[in-house]
C-alpha cells in the first residue's frame, strides 16, 4: 500500500521507525527480566478513513503554484521585463547597462562612457564613475555575499530607490542590471575602486565564483560590464546591430552634453554598404538644439531660428532642456527622462503641448490676432519638430521598458519652464513670431474646414459636384466597417461592383498605372487626374493635412491581378500612401487583397491557388481522387466572374488580405529603399539589381 498520499502517512512512518528502533536495540541480559516490549498495533490494520471524493478542479491544487526564485522569473517570462525575446528587446539589454552609467554621468561622478563591441558579439560598457559597491552586504539575508553579487544576482536591489545616493536618475526598481545578468550566457563584471581591483563573473543569473581581488590598478576607477546575450532566449544566431548601438549611444551623448561617449566596433561586424564607423567620439555641448537641426538638414522651417534652451540645474531635479521647430513635413516629438527614451510621450510632452499653445494664443491676444482663437494643441504640433529631455527625481513609468512618463509633476515641471522663454522668444521677433502665428492659423483653419465637410453626408458631399472617377460608393455614411477596394482596370471594376456588399464596401477602378509620385513633380502630382480622386474618395488629405478621422473608409484594400503588372500597379500604390499619407499605413488601413491564380475542380468539387505552391499542396491534399481534374489559370481580376470575385477576394468570411506595414525600427532604411527604387536616379535602381542579381531564381531570359 502506497502511503505517500495519505493523510496519516507521516505517523505511519513515525510509529514504524520506533519499532524499527526498539526490534535492533533490545537486548536480553540473564540476571534482569525486561519486561514485552510495547507492542504497537500497526496502522494499517486500523479501519482506513473514507477517501475523499474525486477533486473536480481538473488537478488544480497547491502544487501547482510554482514560486520562482531569484532570476528564474525572468528567464521564464521576459516579456515583463524588456518587452520579448525579439531584436529590439535584446538591444533592451544595452540601454540598461548604459543607462546606469549615464545616472553615474548626470550625477557628476562620471565624465566618459566607452562601449565596445566585439568579433564575438560580447558588447562591453565602462564608465569612469564611483564603481558598484564591492564590499560585504549588511543584510543578514545576504550574508557572505558583496553588493556587487547582490546587485547582479536579486530582483529589485539596488541604490536608486531614493534620492540620497542619485537626485536624479533613469535607473528606478532596481531591475534592470539583474535583467541583464539573467538573460545573458555570459557575464563578467569589473570594479576599479580604492586603487583596487575587483572581478567576478555570471552566467544566466547565477554566480560562477565569488568575487576576486584582481590586485591594485592605477589611474581606474568605474565600472566596466561586459555580457553577451543568452542564445537559449533570443535564438541561435541573435547578434547585436551595430548601428543600431551606434544610434543609441549617440543619443544618448546629445541628451546630456557633460559626458564623452566612446564608441569601438570590430572591424569585420559592419556591412560595407553601411556608413556606421569602427570608431567615434560623441560630445556635443549644444546638445538637442544640434540634434535636431542635424535631423532637419535643409528641410523649409517656417521661422528663421528654432526655440530651443535648458535651466541652469543641468541634471538635477527639475532640469530641462528642449529644441521645437517648425517646419514644411510631418510634425514630431522625441521625449527623453533622465535619458531615457520615453517613445510613447506621457506627462512631460503634455506640459510641452499646453505651454507652447498657450504661449501662441497669448501673443495672437497681445497682437490683436482674433483668427486664433480656434487653435488647439494639434494645430500647434501637427508640423513642428521638438526635442525635449526633462531630469526629474524618482519618475513613474508605464512598464519595464519606459516607453511612457506617468508622473504628474513633469507636467507642471515643464510647463513652468518653458512658458516664459516662450513668451521672450516671440516677443523678441515680431516678424517671426507673426509669421508662426499666421502658419498655426492656417493649419487651424483646414482643420475646421475637413470637419465641416465631414459633418455633409457622404453621398451628398460627393454628388454635389461629381463621384471622383467611376467611384461607385457604399450606402453607409460611417466609416467604422467600410472599404474601399481600389482595383486595376475597368473590367475588373464592373465584375467587383457586381460582387461588393453595397451596403459596406466601395469601388474604385484606376485605368492603367498610376504616377510615381517619387519622381514626379509636386505640380505633376497634383495635375493627376487619377491621384486626384483617390485623395477626394478618401477624403482624409495629405502629408502633414492628413487627418485620420477624416478618412471615409476603415479599410483601404488595393486589388490588382496576380501577374507582373498587378504587381507593379500595387507598389505604385503603395509607393502612393507612403510618400503621400503615411499615417494611413501606420494606423492599419492599408491592405493588399490576394486573388486566386487558378481555379481547380474535380467533378463537384472546386477550389481556387493562390500561387503555384498553394496548387500543387491541393492536388497533394484535395484532389486525390480519380475523376478529371479541370485547371483554369486567371489572367486577372476581369476574367472572373462576380460570384467568383467575391467569394475568392471580397467576402468577408472567405477572402485572405495582407496587412502593409511600416517596421518603425527600420524607418530610414525604408526611406531609402523608396528612394532608390523609386526616385529619379536611374543609377541607384541599378546598383539595386546589381547587388541582388545573385539571388534570383527562375529568371525568365
Amino acid at each position: 500500500m502506497d502511503d505517500n498520499n495519505d493523510l496519516f502517512s507521516a505517523v505511519v512512518k513515525t510509529a514504524r521507525e520506533r519499532q524499527a528502533a526498539v526490534d535492533q536495540t533490545r537486548v536480553e541480559p540473564a540476571a534482569t527480566p525486561v519486561a514485552p516490549p510495547v507492542k504497537i498495533a500497526p496502522v494499517a490494520a486500523a479501519k482506513a478513513p473514507a477517501r475523499a471524493a474525486p477533486d473536480s478542479s481538473g488537478g488544480y491544487n497547491a502544487a501547482q503554484i510554482q514560486v520562482l526564485d531569484g532570476l528564474e522569473p525572468v528567464r521564464r517570462r521576459p516579456g515583463m521585463y524588456i518587452g520579448g525575446t525579439d531584436e529590439r528587446a535584446m538591444h533592451h539589454l544595452f540601454a540598461e547597462v548604459i543607462d546606469n552609467s549615464m545616472d553615474e554621468a548626470v550625477a557628476g561622478h562620471a565624465n566618459f562612457i566607452d562601449i565596445e563591441l566585439d568579433e564575438n558579439g560580447y558588447l562591453s560598457v565602462t564608465d569612469n564613475g564611483r564603481g558598484i559597491p564591492v564590499d560585504p552586504h549588511p543584510d543578514p539575508k545576504q550574508l557572505g555575499k558583496s553588493a556587487l553579487e547582490v546587485i547582479m544576482t536579486t530582483l529589485h536591489a539596488g541604490g536608486k530607490f531614493d534620492s540620497d545616493v542619485y537626485e536624479t536618475s533613469g535607473g528606478l526598481h532596481g531591475v534592470g542590471i539583474s535583467v541583464v545578468n539573467a538573460l545573458s550566457d555570459h557575464v563578467e563584471v569589473e570594479v576599479a575602486r580604492n586603487r583596487r581591483l575587483y572581478r567576478q563573473r555570471f552566467s544566466r543569473g547565477h554566480p560562477l565564483g565569488p568575487i576576486e581581488d584582481v590586485g591594485e590598478v592605477h589611474n581606474r576607477r568605474g565600472t566596466r560590464v561586459t555580457f553577451h546575450p543568452d542564445p537559449e532566449i533570443f535564438g541561435q544566431g541573435a547578434k547585436f546591430d551595430p548601428a543600431r548601438l551606434f544610434k543609441m549611444a549617440r543619443s544618448k551623448a546629445y541628451l546630456f552634453g557633460g559626458v564623452e561617449i566612446r564608441w569601438n566596433c570590430a572591424p569585420s561586424l559592419l556591412d560595407p554598404k553601411d556608413p556606421t564607423p569602427d570608431k567615434a567620439v560623441f560630445h556635443f555641448p549644444g546638445g538637442l538644439k544640434d540634434y535636431l537641426a542635424a535631423s532637419l538638414g535643409k528641410d523649409f522651417q517656417v521661422t528663421r531660428d528654432m526655440f530651443a534652451g535648458r535651466t541652469e540645474k543641468s541634471g538635477g531635479h527639475g532640469a530641462l532642456e528642449w529644441a521645437v521647430a517648425w517646419y514644411g513635413g510631418d510634425g514630431f516629438v522625441h521625449s527623453y527622462c533622465n535619458t531615457i527614451p520615453t517613445g510613447e510621450g506621457g506627462t512631460h510632452e503634455a506640459g510641452l503641448r499646453i505651454a507652447l499653445t498657450r504661449g501662441l494664443k497669448a501673443y495672437a491676444e497681445l497682437t490683436g490676432n482674433k483668427r486664433a482663437s480656434i487653435i488647439t494643441t494639434d494645430d500647434v504640433m501637427i508640423s513642428s519638430a521638438a526635442m525635449l529631455s526633462v531630469f526629474i527625481r524618482e519618475p513613474e513609468f508605464v512598464g519595464q521598458t519606459k516607453d511612457k512618463l506617468a508622473t504628474v509633476e513633469a507636467q507642471r515641471i515643464v510647463e513652468n519652464a518653458i512658458r516664459d522663454p516662450f513668451d521672450h522668444w516671440l516677443a523678441a521677433s515680431p516678424q517671426e513670431a507673426s509669421k508662426l502665428l499666421d502658419w498655426v492659423v492656417e493649419r487651424a483653419d483646414e482643420r475646421v474646414k475637413r470637419r465641416q465637410e465631414k459633418e455633409v453626408n457622404r453621398k451628398s458631399a460627393v454628388r454635389k459636384l461629381r463621384l471622383p472617377g467611376k467611384l461607385a460608393d457604399c450606402t453607409q455614411t460611417g466609416a467604422l466597417g467600410a472599404e474601399l477596394f481600389i482595383v486595376e482596370g475597368d473590367s475588373a471594376g464592373g465584375s467587383a461592383k457586381q460582387a461588393r456588399d453595397r451596403a459596406t464596401q466601395a469601388v474604385l477602378p484606376l485605368r492603367g498605372k498610376i504616377l510615381n509620385v517619387v519622381s514626379a513633380g509636386r505640380e505633376k502630382m497634383t495635375a493627376n487626374q487619377q491621384i486626384g480622386d483617390l485623395i477626394q474618395a478618401l477624403g482624409c488629405g495629405t502629408r502633414s493635412k492628413y487627418r485620420d478621422e477624416d478618412l471615409r473608409y476603415d479599410r483601404i484594400i488595393i486589388m490588382t491581378d496576380a501577374d507582373v503588372d498587378g504587381a507593379h500597379i500595387a507598389s505604385l500604390l503603395i509607393t502612393f500612401f507612403y510618400q503621400e499619407m503615411p499615417e494611413l499605413i501606420r494606423n492599419g488601413h492599408l491592405f493588399l487583397g490576394v486573388p486566386p491564380l487558378y481555379r481547380i475542380a474535380q467533378g463537384g468539387k472546386v477550389a481556387y491557388a493562390r500561387d503555384d505552391a498553394h496548387k500543387d499542396e491541393l492536388m497533394r491534399t484535395l484532389f486525390t481522387g480519380k475523376g478529371k481534374i479541370e485547371i483554369g489559370r486567371f489572367k486577372g481580376l476581369g476574367e472572373m466572374r462576380a460570384d467568383q470575385l467575391k467569394e475568392t477576394t471580397m467576402d468577408r468570411k472567405k477572402r485572405t488580405l495582407l496587412r502593409v506595414q511600416i517596421d518603425e525600427e527600420w524607418i530610414e532604411e525604408t526611406k531609402l529603399a523608396v528612394d532608390d527604387l523609386m526616385g529619379t536616379k536611374p543609377e541607384a535602381r541599378f546598383r539595386f539589381i546589381q547587388d541582388r542579381a545573385a539571388f534570383v531564381e527562375e529568371l525568365d531570359i
